[in-house]
Formats: structure tokens, C-alpha cells, sequence
């Protein structure tokens, strides 16, 4: 029986999940940070701590959805020399290294773009890439994106915000593959203090219009967090909290060590209930 691959990987990963009754853990690393070769390290550490899905965040010059975390981030690895080329090389080292959770190249579309959307998603499967998320690509332009995606087999995840519409809600669950990235906030990423009063309503307004799983992302940086929107989403993702750690002198141990508390905030005996 052929291993599974693309969407069909990440929505295995869901359905067992759902069986458990328990919450994705969705770590975001960017690659090539701290270096091209401590990020391939963090990625093994973040899976080994028990995350379920990897976003491997592509370095962008205009990182117009990211807050000052991951822009530095992103400005370091492009520094050190980081192309999409490398970054497909990268995820296929990862895989040769035994990985094996789904992975999503986190992008913007110049990058793609620039590469050709065709070969790009052809070199996804190739390297072990599942599927995509494109935060400045809307859904009215993604046609042509969405179909050399699916001749692959990969996913294309679409983001909604708490502004969306119900008419937007229901566009996007008719197109996103994989699941849905929920913006917990009308802003760009970066670990914040407290999580939005309207989350669980926003959360609950999506949860009518699709049976698709519910990812929640976007300024959550602490356990108590991570298990509030564990009580309404199928998947939470945490970002900036982790690139803040990576950049340390131990910085492979401090990520393994958050990811771990992370993933025990997520056990389903405390995350019974709704917020």
C-alpha cells in the first residue's frame, strides 16, 4: 500500500486525531533560521516533542502578514543565503532524515510566482511537502495555483479572519484543502498576552457553514492558550513563541522543551469544555 502523501497526509493526521479526541499541535518554524542547518535541527525537535504538522515558513522580503518575530527572522535567513530552492532541499533532507509528519511550506506568492506554479508544486511532492498556505493570495486569483496544487495531490490551505463574512466563510470551505487557518485577530502574527474575547464565537461561526477542521493561529504564545482554543479548534498554531526560543544559545533544547509543555496543554483532560 503506497504511504500516504499531500492532503490525503494531513487529513489522516485530523481524523486520528478527532479519534483521540485531542487537538493538533502546528508549530511554524522558519527555514534557515537561526541557521539553515540549526532549522533543520528544530524541525526534528519540534516533532520529537510531539507537534503534528510543521509549517516550514519560506523567507520572503515583504513578509507583509508577519510581525517583527518572524520579519527578523526572515531578514537572518535570507541573509544566510536561503532561496526556495534550498528551502525544497531542506524539506527533502527532512524527509531522507525519517521525518515524517506533514509538512506546509508557509509562502507568499512572489516566491511561487517567480518559480512557476507548475514546477513549484511539482517539487513540493518531490521533496515531502504536503500542501500549501499563501496569506497574501486571495481566493478569487488562486484558481490557477489550486489546480497545479491538486494535480499533485497537495493541499492549499485558505486563512479567514474575524472580519470575514459568512459568504466569504462559505467560499472558503468550499476551496481549502487540508483544513482551515483561522487569523485569530485582525493583525499580523506575534505572541500576544491575551487571546481575542470573540475568539470562540468567530471559531463557532466557521464551524456552521463547514465540517473541514478548524486551525486557530496567529498570537498564541502559552500553554493556558493553547488549551483555551483547544476547547473549540481542531489544530492550534504557534509561531513567534517558538522562533523566540530558537534564537538562543540553547535554542534546540529551549524549542523542544515549549513544544513539549505545549503538547502536554493539549492532553484532552484539560481541554474539555468550551471557552
Amino acid at each position: 500500500m503506497e504511504a500516504l502523501y499531500g492532503a490525503a497526509r494531513i487529513e489522516a493526521v485530523f481524523q486520528a486525531a478527532r479519534g483521540e479526541g485531542r487537538c493538533l499541535l502546528i508549530p511554524y518554524l522558519t527555514l534557515g533560521y537561526p541557521t539553515p542547518r540549526a532549522s533543520l535541527a528544530l524541525v526534528r525537535a519540534v516533532t520529537e516533542a510531539g507537534a503534528d504538522i510543521v509549517e516550514l515558513g519560506i523567507p520572503f522580503s515583504d513578509p507583509l502578514a508577519d510581525g517583527p518575530t518572524i520579519q527578523r527572522a526572515t531578514h537572518v535567513a535570507l541573509e544566510q543565503g536561503m532561496t526556495v530552492t534550498r528551502c525544497l532541499e531542506s524539506a527533502a533532507a527532512l524527509r531522507c532524515g525519517g521525518v515524517q509528519v506533514p509538512f506546509l511550506f508557509m509562502t507568499y506568492y512572489n516566491p511561487i510566482l517567480a518559480y512557476g506554479e507548475a514546477p513549484f508544486c511539482r517539487a513540493c511532492r518531490e521533496s515531502g511537502v504536503d500542501g500549501l498556505i499563501v496569506p497574501d493570495l486571495p481566493l478569487e486569483e488562486a484558481a490557477s495555483l489550486q489546480e497545479a496544487c491538486e494535480r499533485e495531490g497537495l493541499a492549499l490551505v485558505f486563512l479567514l479572519a474575524p472580519t470575514s463574512t459568512d459568504e466569504r466563510i462559505r467560499k472558503v470551505a468550499g476551496r481549502s484543502r487540508g483544513f482551515i487557518y483561522l487569523v485569530s485577530v485582525t493583525g499580523v502574527t506575534g505572541a500576544r498576552e491575551h487571546l481575542p474575547p470573540d475568539l470562540a464565537a468567530f471559531v463557532q461561526r466557521v464551524r456552521r457553514q463547514t465540517d473541514q477542521p478548524l486551525c486557530v493561529g496567529f498570537g498564541i504564545s502559552l500553554p493556558e492558550q493553547v488549551q483555551e482554543v483547544a476547547r473549540v479548534a481542531d489544530g492550534v498554531i504557534v509561531g513567534s513563541a517558538i522562533l523566540e526560543r530558537a534564537a538562543k544559545e540553547d535554542g534546540i533544547e529551549q524549542v523542544g522543551s515549549f513544544v513539549s509543555t505545549l503538547r502536554r496543554a493539549l492532553d484532552p483532560r484539560l481541554t474539555r469544555g468550551s471557552l
